[in-house]
């Protein structure tokens, strides 16, 4: 049965990242359903579980504690149940050591968090309204940091 909201995750372990980012999803004019994890620990047990219903997009930080984003990011890419989640890491870090290293382990794109409101709800709208199929399979490292 298909849905009428997109799913979307957020694993970051920073609580005001987390209500800034919930806060954007509903100022948007998106039918979302919106699921945060304060760690990496918390979002793959939920994944795992029986019965979890698995995000559309699955925005990623990579510095959290006990399990961080990119260790997240290989081990869902390890799993085929995951398949079909796209992945965006959404990460402070700008660093090119990052970039390379999300991208190489299959990350869909890299977002550095915006420090406004009104940026972060343009970025949510414009991430969650990408033809992943089409973005993914046609892959560069160009397309893969967005730039706002």
């Amino acid at each position: 049965m298909q849905e009428d909201y997109i799913s979307i995750a957020l694993a970051d372990d920073d609580e005001d990242d987390r209500m800034f980012f919930t806060d954007a999803f509903e100022d948007l004019k998106i039918k979302s359903k919106v699921s945060t994890f304060n760690d990496g620990v918390y979002l793959m047990d939920y994944l795992n579980s029986e019965g979890a219903t698995l995000p559309n997009v699955l925005f990623l930080d990579l510095n959290m504690p006990r399990k961080s984003g990119l260790e997240c990011l290989k081990e869902i890419k390890k799993n085929t149940k995951f398949k079909d989640i796209a992945i965006a890491i959404y990460s402070t870090s700008a660093s090119e050591e990052d970039i390379e290293n999300t991208f190489i382990q299959g990350a869909n794109i890299y977002i550095k968090k915006p420090s406004d409101f009104k940026t972060l709800k343009k970025v949510l709208s414009d991430v969650v309204t990408i033809n992943w199929q089409y973005h993914t399979n046609s892959m560069n490292k160009d397309n893969f940091l967005l730039r706002f």
